[in-house]
């Protein structure tokens, strides 16, 4: 599964998250976009 952290979400949660492909709105330069737009980007 696919999981993308927000600007909110403690990074330090991807050690629990081993079996997943985790990754961050900042880490895919998406840490100025709003929760309406970072959806829209995550989807493509």
């Amino acid at each position: 599964m696919r999981i993308l952290f927000d600007r909110g979400t403690p990074v330090p949660l991807r050690q629990y998250l081993t079996e997943h492909s985790v990754t961050t709105a900042y880490e895919e330069g998406w840490s100025n976009l709003s929760n309406g737009d970072l959806l829209k980007e995550s989807g493509r």
